[in-house]
């Protein structure tokens, strides 16, 4: 028999062969196509971080370091035990989308499975989100599809609870308020930002129970309606959405509805108190910030679309402008509490996730490749 045992056209051999030409054609076009994502992201920056300082041409170096060196680092350590509750909370919540079907996964195994996956993020960009669902498929033998669904459904429990914050902040008494009414233009923007966030939330849980009532008859429609429009268009649409309908079976009782919720809500409560204690390690710069601290939280929130792994960027920047042209921050200040936000809330979680990574022998590279290939056969 040829090839030393093995039939030419037998099953195994054929799927190997088609595996390894897949991985040959398709990673240098993915590595290609992430290079050039990271030259237009980098070259973006570099225009705003130009036109930034031009503005700034009486920027004083040394009045940003004594800034940055007089903080008051009790706030800091509050603002960092305070993110690394929320990741505790995320991996809370992550357990009760998985009581349906793993009634009895590890808090612990979770929680550091979690902070592994947002020091992925931290490091890698956006290449790394999928390793938090990926570990977690494969430690709880669940199938990548499954989590990701839940990380979907995660999504729209994070935009509603910002969402409940911002609006809450924006119409009733409070800090917010106070500034939309000394600040009239801001007002009105504030007031629109209310109604689009609700309007969002709103239309993204009423997709959601609409798939939930009657997911596979929803994609069955789109998958014969769009199918001629591209190839496989129509199929892959009509996964994703029997995916979501899957993910939304995590919920599975008006309490479990109830109890992700309040764990969402309380999560990012913890996220704006930490916002609010890096400005106040500030001092009488930003004293008096309170529930103002949730436009910082939009503006860094939209900024991280624009990232550059392990560097940032567009968090840091969006934060900087806020805190100048909004509240009236010094140059100096702005800078070093944009620069400090984003290492609280976004790359303190490193350490510890190098560690949890190193006792559980997870390569982030090598789980980064697994993840983006797993997602690749799921889609094809």
């Amino acid at each position: 028999m040829p090839y030393g045992g093995f039939r030419p056209h037998s099953h195994l051999w054929w799927r190997i062969a088609l595996r390894i030409h897949h991985r040959a054609v398709a990673e240098p076009f993915m590595n290609k196509k992430r290079a050039l994502i990271y030259g237009v992201v980098l070259a973006v920056l570099a225009v705003l971080v130009y036109m930034q300082f031009r503005q700034w041409r009486n920027f004083d170096w040394r009045k940003f370091l004594e800034h940055t060196r007089d903080l008051s680092w009790l706030h800091v350590v509050y603002a960092t035990a305070l993110i690394y509750f929320a990741y505790i909370l995320r991996a809370v919540r992550w357990k009760l989308f998985l009581r349906p079907v793993r009634p009895d996964a590890s808090l612990a195994s979770l929680i550091s499975l979690n902070m592994v996956g947002f020091t992925a993020l931290a490091l890698l960009g956006r290449p790394g989100e999928l390793i938090r669902p990926y570990l977690i498929a494969r430690r709880m033998n669940l199938s990548l599809s499954s989590q990701l669904a839940v990380w979907t459904v995660e999504r729209i429990f994070d935009i509603a609870a910002f969402t409940v914050m911002m609006v809450a902040a924006i119409f009733l008494p409070g800090k917010l308020r106070d500034f939309a009414a000394s600040q009239p233009v801001y007002g009105q923007w504030l007031h629109l930002a209310g109604y689009l966030l609700t309007a969002i939330v709103l239309g993204l849980f009423g997709v959601a129970a609409a798939i939930n009532y009657n997911g596979p008859a929803i994609a069955t429609w789109i998958e014969d309606r769009f199918s001629h429009l591209a190839r496989n268009l129509g199929h892959r649409v009509a996964q994703r959405i029997r995916e979501f309908a899957s993910g939304l079976n995590t919920i599975h009782s008006p309490a479990s509805l109830v109890m992700i919720s309040a764990v969402s809500l309380l999560m990012w409560c913890c996220i704006a108190v930490t916002y609010n204690e890096v400005t106040h390690a500030y001092g009488s710069y930003m004293q008096d910030m309170g529930t103002k601290v949730l436009l910082l939280m939009g503006s860094s929130m939209v900024g991280s679309m624009l990232q550059l792994p392990g560097v940032g960027g567009g968090s840091q920047l969006a934060t900087i402008e806020a805190l100048d042209k909004v509240f009236h921050v010094p140059s100096e200040v702005a800078v070093s509490c944009g620069i400090l936000l984003w290492l609280v809330c976004f790359m303190a979680v490193i350490p510890v996730g190098l560690l949890l990574a190193h006792r559980e022998r997870i390569s982030l590279r090598k789980v980064s490749e697994e993840s983006q290939h797993e997602q690749e056969i799921a889609a094809s």
